[in-house]
């Protein structure tokens, strides 16, 4: 409806960007009454959780504050996370090379060009060792950004806690371990769906019996959010992606309450800061139940949606890029009100190159000054009540089930992503977004608004190029030092289990004890399970 002359508004139509309307103004109607506050949110630690997980959340511990770091070797990495721990962050988030996560070595031929480009360069053991160099395992929580080599990384971690003295149950973090995404929206995979999820579920039950305080999957949406995808859609799509693994994992005969409780997630924070914390809220809420009532399980803790967040690094401009501080510190805001477990602040030069130190600084500064300064942490779920909040939350749920109801009808996430249909609305939604930027219906400062003409060129952080000879010379050192013999025999019986149905982890575990590299592991598994080439959709 047009507005009246005498209450003239800027635009005809208010939207959050999913495309929900924005009413002028909301009234008690649109807020739980008592008698449906416990259904619809409960208290703080309770279910349905939409308040949070925890009774106290920041009153009793902050969030994790990590800053995802990889560039260069593992040296160089190396120093970057000391100088972060040194700099008050609580946690490891470790970037891995393009050749990494696809499971090549660096002297592989086709990594040529992107060693330690857009992450740390891993190709064996004694990389992992350095890159964890005075950096005690049974003290610090580290995540890894690994998706189809995760076992692989996953056991040359175990083994570097090994070689420190810490064992493996006295290990903590998370690993993405999420290859459904990686079909969807990033590209990362290595092998057909049903090797994968076996590789997946392999680690689900390994990690229960062995490493009881690892995350054992980080169910991403973020990077779908990156790819162009709504918010409404980030959360539908992550939460059937999780509906397929914790189908797989029952189907390979684990217990629902064995595994549920280490599963966690991973979502993006955007600029539109009301739908942002709405959005988390939603997704807290619509879990419980799914876990609770479609999968019965028992235990409370499994029906928790724990998740760390991001910044949203497509929102980031090479234009002015100091602008990016703002950016990240709106979406930062919206992470903590909406309840995450652990932040990463994107840095300002982000769109332009690896961060600097200086810019790494300045975005862990971001999280601090929320946390010690801005008071926002000292009362659990501050916005819940808020007629606009709980409205949003309440229509994201509404829009985020009709998403999974219609995937469920397909078969599942997994049916899903083969048919393309996540791609597709995806990519409709990314190309709808830029329209609007093009037609300036969506204002975005100093690129389609507020521009200048002259920007001074920033100071960026540059990877040396003698870096990938220097990989490939210890590499090459690392296999003429090893026991080759013995290499070969570790390799030959993962082949063999490979073929069969144990458990893979001990074995990759035992590879990683002898040298084997993750290029070699990864050939194996290569050899037996094919690798994955996707449909044109």
């Amino acid at each position: 409806m047009a507005n009246s002359k005498e209450h003239k508004e800027r635009k005809e139509e208010f939207t959050t960007s999913s495309g929900i309307p924005v009413k002028r103004v909301y009234d008690p109607s649109f807020a739980p009454t008592a008698d449906t506050y416990r259904e619809k949110l409960g208290d703080p630690g309770m279910y349905p959780f939409t308040r949070g997980v925890q009774p106290t959340m920041y009153r009793g511990r902050l969030w994790t504050m990590r800053q995802y770091a990889g560039f260069g070797d593992a040296k160089q990495t190396n120093a970057r996370f000391r100088y972060l721990l040194a700099q008050g962050q609580t946690g490891l988030s470790t970037a891995f090379d393009l050749p990494t996560q696809i499971g090549y070595d660096c002297d592989h031929p086709f990594a040529r060009g992107e060693v330690g480009k857009v992450g740390v360069s891993i190709s064996s053991l004694e990389d992992m060792e350095t890159l964890f160099d005075q950096i005690p395992l049974d003290q610090v929580s580290t995540s890894m950004t690994i998706n189809a080599p995760a076992a692989v990384l996953l056991a040359m971690y175990i083994v570097v806690g090994e070689k420190q003295g810490v064992p493996m149950e006295k290990l903590s973090g998370t690993i993405q371990n999420d290859i459904l995404k990686e079909y969807v929206a990033r590209g990362t995979y290595i092998y057909p769906p049903e090797a994968s999820m076996r590789l997946i579920t392999d680690i689900f039950a390994f990690c229960a019996k062995h490493v009881p305080n690892f995350n054992t999957i980080s169910i991403s949406g973020y990077h779908m959010r990156e790819a162009g995808s709504t918010a409404v859609q980030e959360i539908a799509f992550t939460l059937a992606n999780a509906r397929a693994y914790v189908d797989a994992a029952l189907s390979a005969g684990l217990k629902i309450d064995d595994f549920a409780p280490r599963l966690s997630f991973f979502f993006n924070a955007h600029n539109h800061f009301f739908e942002e914390i709405a959005k988390f809220r939603a997704a807290r809420r619509i879990w419980a139940k799914i876990m609770r009532e479609d999968y019965h399980a028992q235990n409370p803790k499994s029906w928790q949606l724990r998740f760390h967040t991001q910044t949203g690094g497509s929102t980031l401009t090479a234009q002015q890029p100091d602008n990016n501080i703002v950016r990240v510190t709106v979406q930062a805001l919206a992470a903590v009100l909406g309840g995450t477990q652990s932040l990463h602040t994107n840095s300002r030069d982000e769109a332009l190159a690896l961060p600097t130190e200086e810019s790494a600084r300045i975005a862990l500064r971001t999280q601090q000054i929320l946390a010690y300064e801005s008071g926002v942490a000292d009362t659990v779920d501050p916005l819940g009540g808020s007629y606009y909040v709980e409205a949003l939350t309440d229509e994201i749920e509404r829009q985020v089930l009709v998403y999974m109801d219609g995937i469920q009808k397909m078969g599942g996430a997994v049916a899903a992503v083969e048919k393309g249909y996540m791609q597709r609305e995806i990519q409709a939604a990314a190309y709808e977004t830029q329209l609007k930027i093009e037609r300036k219906e969506d204002l975005v400062v100093g690129v389609n608004a507020f521009t200048i003409e002259s920007e001074k060129e920033p100071t960026l952080h540059k990877i040396d190029p003698h870096l990938e000879v220097e990989a490939q010379e210890r590499i090459r050192a690392v296999r003429a030092k090893r026991d080759a013999k013995f290499v070969q025999q570790t390799l030959d019986e993962l082949r063999q289990a490979a073929n069969g149905t144990d458990n893979l982890m001990p074995h990759m575990i035992q590879a990683v004890r002898a040298y084997a590299t993750l290029g070699e592991i990864c050939d194996v598994l290569r050899d037996v399970f094919g690798e994955y080439t996707p449909e044109h959709f």
